[in-house]
This record gives C-alpha cells, sequence and structure tokens, in this order.
C-alpha cells in the first residue's frame, strides 16, 4: 500500500510541475502551438515588432509609360515590408512602407512627395521610378530635410544640386554608358554609331553621357534625333539616321520608345546592331517589340544572371530575393525590382546603424555605409559620393528567343 501511495503522490507532483511550468512559460510570453502533424513545437513572440511604426514612404510609377519599372518596384517594397515585420520590424517596431503612384507625371509626384511628408511623416522618402519624377521629388525631400533614395538613373540625380539628401540604388547614367560604349568598341569591334534618344531627363542623360564617353572607346557618334516618349512610330528619325551610315544604333529610353524603334527597325530592313539602354532590362520590352526584340542587347544589373557574381555576400542577397520574389509573384524578379530591395534594406540598415530614426541621424548613417552586399551590387557611399556602384557591378545581355542570354 506504502508503495502505491508513493506512485499516487509522484504522479501528482509531476502533474502540479506542469502546471507551473506551463504558467511560467505564459508569463514569459512563450506559447505553445500544435503544428499539421500533431507535435507540439514553441513559437518565439519577442520577434514580433510592437510600439508607434517606423514610416518610410515611396513614389513610383504603377501607371502612365514608367509602369514596366514602378510595378516590380511596388511589388518588392510590399515584400519587403513583410519581410521584415515577420523578422523583427526596424529598431524592434513595425515598418510601415506607404507607397504612391505618381503615373509616371512629375506633378504628380510633387504632390505625392508632399503628402508623404507632410501628412504621411515619413522619416525617409524612396523614389521615384523616373528620372524626370526623381528629379521633381529631390528640391521637396531636401528642402525639408528628409533623406531620399532615389531608383532611377539620371546623372543629374546626383551631379547637380542639392545633393545632401539624396542617394541612388540604380546604376546611374555614366556606367551603363560607359558599359555600353565598351561593348561596342570592344566586343562588336565597331566605332561609328548612331543615337536615337527620349528627349525627357533620362535619355537626355544619356545622350549628354554618350558625347563625354565616346572618345575614351574610340567611338564616333556620326547622327543622333530625339523623339518624345509617347511617340508610336519613331520612322522618320530612324530614316534620318541610317543616311548617316552608322555600324550601330544606340537607343537611350525607356519604354514604350525602345520597342517602337525596334519594331520600326524591322519594319525599314535595317539589319544592324541595337544597344539600347538599362531602361530595357525587363520582360516588358520583349511583350511590346515582339520578334524585333531579338538581338538588341543591353547593361544590366547582374540580377539577371546570377551566375556572373563573384561576391559570395552579394549572391546570397541575390539567391534569397529571387527565391522570395517568385514564390510571392509567380516569376523572377528583374533589375528594377532590385532597385526597390536595395532601397528598403539600405535604409533600414541606416535606421539600425543610426539607432535612430531623425533623419540627419539616417542621412549620417547612410554616408558610413561600405561594402553593402546589395542586389544591383556592392554599395559604397561617403558625404562626396551618393551613387554608391562602379561600372563592374554591370553586364551586358542579349535578347535571345524571347529571353535573355550573356552578351559578353
Amino acid at each position: 500500500m506504502r508503495k502505491s501511495r508513493k506512485a499516487v503522490l509522484t504522479a501528482t507532483s509531476i502533474a502540479v510541475l506542469a502546471v507551473l511550468l506551463a504558467v511560467f512559460l505564459a508569463a514569459c510570453g512563450a506559447t505553445t502551438t500544435t503544428s499539421d502533424a500533431g507535435s507540439a513545437t514553441e513559437t518565439d513572440q519577442s520577434l514580433e515588432p510592437s510600439g508607434d511604426p517606423i514610416v518610410i514612404g515611396a513614389v513610383v510609377s504603377t501607371t502612365g509609360p514608367n509602369a514596366p519599372l514602378g510595378e516590380p518596384e511596388r511589388n518588392t517594397l510590399e515584400l519587403m515590408e513583410d519581410k521584415i515585420n515577420a523578422e523583427g520590424g526596424v529598431l524592434g517596431r513595425p515598418l510601415k512602407i506607404v507607397i504612391l503612384d505618381d503615373q509616371s507625371n512629375a506633378k504628380e509626384a510633387v504632390t505625392a512627395t508632399q503628402r508623404l511628408i507632410n501628412q504621411e511623416k515619413v522619416v525617409a522618402l524612396i523614389g521615384a521610378s523616373g528620372s524626370a519624377t526623381t528629379l521633381a521629388m529631390k528640391p521637396i525631400a531636401a528642402q525639408a530635410g528628409i533623406p531620399q533614395i532615389a531608383m532611377a538613373a539620371g546623372n543629374t540625380i546626383t551631379d547637380e544640386p542639392p545633393l545632401d539628401w539624396v542617394w541612388r540604388v540604380a546604376s546611374k547614367d555614366d556606367l551603363a554608358v560607359e558599359r555600353a560604349c565598351k561593348y561596342i568598341a570592344e566586343d562588336l569591334g565597331l566605332k561609328k554609331i548612331a543615337v536615337l534618344y527620349d528627349e525627357n531627363a533620362f535619355g537626355s542623360s544619356g545622350m549628354a553621357q554618350i558625347d563625354e564617353v565616346k572618345d575614351v572607346y574610340g567611338l564616333e557618334v556620326v547622327a543622333r534625333e530625339s523623339y518624345k516618349t509617347d511617340e508610336t512610330d519613331l520612322t522618320a528619325q530612324l530614316t534620318k539616321l541610317r543616311g548617316s551610315n552608322p555600324e550601330a544604333l544606340v537607343v537611350w529610353g525607356t519604354n514604350p520608345g525602345p520597342a517602337v524603334a525596334a519594331k520600326n527597325l524591322k519594319q525599314l530592313g535595317w539589319p544592324l546592331p541595337y544597344v539600347g539602354s538599362h531602361g530595357i532590362a525587363n520582360f516588358k520590352f520583349i511583350e511590346l517589340a515582339g520578334d524585333a526584340a531579338e538581338g538588341v542587347v543591353f547593361p544590366s544589373t547582374k540580377i539577371l544572371f546570377p551566375q556572373s557574381i563573384t561576391d559570395e555576400g552579394q549572391k546570397q542577397v541575390i539567391d534569397t530575393f529571387i527565391s522570395d520574389y517568385t514564390e510571392r509573384f509567380g516569376e523572377a524578379p528583374n533589375h528594377f525590382a532590385s532597385h526597390g530591395w536595395d532601397a528598403i534594406s539600405l535604409l533600414v540598415k541606416a535606421i539600425e546603424d543610426a539607432q535612430d530614426t531623425k533623419p540627419d541621424a539616417i542621412a549620417a548613417a547612410l554616408n558610413a555605409i561600405s561594402g553593402f552586399a546589395g542586389a544591383d551590387g556592392i554599395f559604397n557611399y561617403s558625404p562626396t559620393n551618393h551613387d554608391g556602384l562602379a561600372v563592374d557591378d554591370l553586364i551586358m545581355v542579349e535578347i535571345e528567343d524571347a529571353s535573355w542570354v550573356l552578351a559578353q
């Protein structure tokens, strides 16, 4: 009987201890859940962010001519907001990204920027998708003293004042132009080029940069023509360029213009190398140009060909990004999507490095970022360098069978 009573007391003691342990774990913030397989697993609630959100504003083009750029940027920002909050937020607080559409229009970009600063009380800005809209945002952000991460390539974004409050994740025009010119001179072995460029900020900046670097690579611009962003037929400009007998055609713009040029070029039966800008590094160009896109070559970041990446840190970032983006959106990201990834990642790093959300603290932390492996490349900022990337961060890509292959 004594032995039986002892066994009962032991079982009771175990039960009491189990209850006390459950109470202790609940007091510590841990919970117990049951998986689909029926086994008990612990979920750590300490990663869940709390407190007032840290608000970052983004101005992108999800409608209008720049929509092929802005849509993947918006997708990435939405993806990153969820990912960062699932991993504990920023400084333990939830991240909130307010995304507004500028309709590919500078006036709308101004309105959106003012709303984000004055009403949403953002601590930093991302935007815009195009150079013109980015330039429209720039003086407003500078006047308010709010850091702005640009996703556009126009040189003037970081070459002309005000400069203290704007940084860039996209490869600036001079890097892309230099990569394209190097390809024409060294890989194709050609010297005479004709240039067709958009009259907007992006295209004009590209044309100016071609003039700046052509002599370095022994290139001669034998003719140049411009077009308006919304033109639907560029036959007249191409016919004029053809009269100068160039060996290659450079088209500097973003969709739809470059796709129109490719179709018109094919209609004219003019078979010469077509080198585009990094503004066509998306499937939208192939969709718009159809079979006329075949053989077009353009500079791009390495996200289109992760196998070309030698830096292990960047390769890990790219692999994670491609996996996350593809799982959520059912397609691989392009280099416009990578601009969104880098913009928010750099801002989060700056805030965490500064341990502060004050704009001037974020700005100082951005200027101190060095060797940061991003989706677009390895970023090195400083008080006098707000561009971050180098020519080696770019590769040349060719369209073949409605897909991409390395051209170099």
